[in-house]
């Protein structure tokens, strides 16, 4: 199952320079978070993301987090 997310331009361009000629955005993202500590890519990628509906990403999160717990 895919998802869209939403990036500002500078973030896009500093990817394009990571990425692989070969590689997909999600092979990218995902190289990327399995070569640095969750936290520190998480801060990096701070104030960078833009979210459609941020509201239903949070309840969601709660869920998967009470299902985890429960």
């Amino acid at each position: 199952m895919s998802k869209t997310i939403t990036i500002i331009k500078s973030i896009y361009d500093e990817l394009i320079g990571f990425k692989k000629n070969d590689e997909s955005f999600s092979e990218l993202l995902d190289r990327l978070m399995k070569s640095q500590n969750k936290k520190d890519l998480l801060l990096s990628l701070r104030g960078s993301i833009e979210f459609e509906d941020k509201e239903k990403l949070l309840a969601e999160i709660e869920k998967k987090r009470w299902e985890r717990r429960n």
